[in-house]
């Protein structure tokens, strides 16, 4: 046995590789996957796999192909793309869904394995429930050799087209932009790169070959991008963005190499894209800014919130018929596009507002409506495991008891001067704390209604 964490969620399957994560548990976990499909279409499905950059992934994706392969399943391989890229393929293709092989921001000692269903969208909370159940009990198909295995490598133009035929290009290449691309090594080098330059941008990558040897801690917080934030100015850049391995999320600097925030990324698709569709609704989850909510009302729309996580954003999204959504952490969602947080989209809506205002990003984000907003995170080894998280938030819902609250993820409290979320979260074995005010004193004292202390401090 090993202490090594492994984590499973709506969020998918992730550990450390080498022990907790190896080829013979990615095999597990993928036929457990297959078979509860299966017993969903009432056929063999037809599923893709795909890989960020990191090193262990061939191992990894092999192991989840042959077990596709093994229950007689057409598989197609769609090399390293990005976890959205992957997402367009299985709707382009006609899959029934499919598995790629990543640990998204987690750093390199990780990998996993993140399941997509036919409309490229991460399954429910009650079906990756099911298909953990199938994991744990060594749930498979039984050997079948029908199945067989192809490549496409067709990937990132396809997503790219997709965003060419919603964006239109010609607008924003009259504006070469001046754009520094952090891809971090990951999976989105390719595509990232390919779509700025049909934008017409000049483009500085930073990082740009899908090794996946990243080159900094790869969660595009601001203390990870000062490298970023430094070739924004050195190159007299419109804008600054970064992608996370899988490229599912975006982080922006704007052009005075200012990092303003993973919240900022939804925001800004928000702003455009509910602006030139007056009355519409979105949706983000309850660790996400309340500028979405003053967003989607300036122009007329209604903002939904969901527990964390893209599949239930998502659903939320389609319960609603949102047009945009997504996650603070820099991840939209675009239905347009596919039905996973998407970087690419993300990228062109915010160059497209840049030239639909003809404005420096800075002058936009400084007309958005103004939050302060703090993060923290406890390991829960040290705090003492879920049960004192639990019993954490039992004490606050029954001190704020007046105060409205929603536990569907943790304890979201809302309060006249602001919120404050805590919850466990869904890939790492740690406790988040997100508070937000209109100014960071207030969201501090939220945040300091939540008494978890680790060990030692």
């Amino acid at each position: 046995m090993t202490d090594a964490p492994f984590m499973l969620s709506v969020s998918g399957a992730r550990g450390i590789v080498g022990k907790t994560m190896t080829p013979e548990v990615a095999n597990d976990y993928a036929a457990a996957f297959v078979s509860f499909l299966q017993e969903r279409l009432g056929r063999v499905p037809k599923l893709c796999v795909a890989r960020d950059s990191r090193p262990s992934g061939p191992e990894l994706a092999k192991a989840v192909a042959d077990a596709f392969v093994s229950s007689g399943c057409e598989v197609i391989d769609l090399g390293v793309v990005a976890t959205p890229t992957a997402g367009v393929m299985i709707g382009a293709l006609r899959a029934d869904g499919g598995m790629i092989v990543t640990a998204s921001h987690n750093p390199t000692p990780w990998n996993g394995m993140k399941c997509l269903d036919g409309d490229g969208l991460a399954p429910p909370v009650q079906d990756a429930k099911e298909i953990i159940r199938r994991f744990h009990e060594k749930i498979r198909l039984p050997h079948c050799d029908s199945g067989k295995l192809q490549e496409n490598m067709l990937g990132h133009d396809t997503h790219i087209s997709k965003v060419l035929g919603i964006i239109d290009p010609k607008p924003i290449q009259k504006k070469q932009f001046r754009v520094v691309l952090d891809s971090i090594n990951g999976a989105g080098c390719v595509g990232g790169l390919r779509l700025l330059e049909h934008l017409g941008c000049e483009v500085l990558h930073l990082n740009g070959e899908p090794t996946g040897e990243f080159a900094h801690e790869p969660e595009p917080k601001e203390v990870n991008l000062t490298d970023l934030c430094e070739a924004v100015v050195r190159f007299d850049a419109d804008v600054g963005f970064a992608q996370d391995p899988d490229a599912d999320r975006l982080a922006i600097v704007d052009q005075s190499g200012r990092y303003i925030g993973e919240e900022y990324t939804l925001a800004l698709a928000a702003e455009h894209w509910l602006r030139e569709n007056p009355g519409a609704s979105t949706a983000a989850n309850l660790s996400t800014s309340r500028m979405i909510d003053d967003i989607a009302a300036t122009h007329g729309g209604t903002s939904y919130r969901s527990a964390v996580g893209e599949a239930n954003v998502a659903g939320a999204m389609k319960e609603h018929g949102c047009i945009i959504g997504g996650e603070g952490n820099g991840g939209v969602i675009f239905p347009k596009i596919c039905w996973v947080r998407d970087s690419l989209i993300s990228m062109a809506l915010v160059l497209d507002l840049m030239q639909t205002r003809n404005q420096q990003l800075s002058s936009i984000v400084s007309g958005l409506p103004r939050y302060e907003i703090m993060k923290k995170t406890i390991d829960l080894a040290d705090l003492g495991g879920i049960p004192a998280l639990d019993k954490e938030i039992e004490r606050l819902q029954e001190e704020y008891f007046e105060d409205k609250q929603n536990n569907s993820d943790g304890l979201r409290i809302d309060f006249d001067e602001g919120w404050v979320h805590v919850r466990p979260s869904n890939t790492e074995p740690i406790a988040r704390i997100i508070a937000e005010a209109k100014d960071s004193l207030t969201a501090f004292k939220l945040a300091a209604r939540v008494k978890l202390d680790q060990k030692g401090e």
